[in-house]
């Protein structure tokens, strides 16, 4: 993995609680919060510096503004929701450009893995345990915040202890 495994042990524990978040809100109100990408992005912004060289520093920074470009059209487009945009755009930039295939390979697991246990969850007894989510009750959306979380923590784990 080309992402520096102490830079990935030291975002993780910060990222982790707001993709737990970001899981909950997204299964129980079909929402990711700004305030929650936004504190995202807060954490890259501010511990990135001490764990990234400069220049990569700039670079993965310009990828956010990049990403939340691209995520903006694609909203526009249809394709997913503003909130799963926005935070896509603010995980980018813990992504180390050489993992990008990884990175999009664990999201292609968790959107499967989430995907249908949602949607079996949805059609038996385990609804029952949150039995007001708004997910359940949405035909044909998904909340992608179920697997977006997942990813970037699983990324961030692999690279702490498989990171250079």
């Amino acid at each position: 993995m080309e992402i520096s495994s102490v830079a990935a042990a030291v975002f993780l524990p910060f990222v982790l609680p707001l993709c737990a978040h970001v899981v909950w809100t997204d299964l129980a109100a079909m929402r990711i919060s700004n305030r929650t990408v936004l504190l995202l992005a807060a954490v890259f912004v501010v511990i990135g510096p001490f764990v990234l060289p400069f220049g990569t520093y700039g670079w993965r920074l310009l990828a956010l503004v990049v990403v939340l470009l691209a995520g903006m059209l694609a909203n526009a487009l249809g394709l997913f929701g503003a909130g799963d945009a926005k935070f896509i755009a603010a995980a980018a930039p813990f992504i180390a450009p050489g993992d990008i295939r990884l990175a999009l390979m664990i999201l292609a697991v968790t959107l499967a893995t989430g995907f249908v246990t949602h949607r079996i969850a949805k059609r038996t007894a385990l609804r029952r345990l949150a039995p007001n989510w708004e997910s359940w009750t949405r035909a044909r959306d998904y909340p992608m915040g179920l697997s977006l979380g997942p990813a970037l923590v699983i990324y961030l784990a692999l690279g702490a202890l498989y990171g250079t």
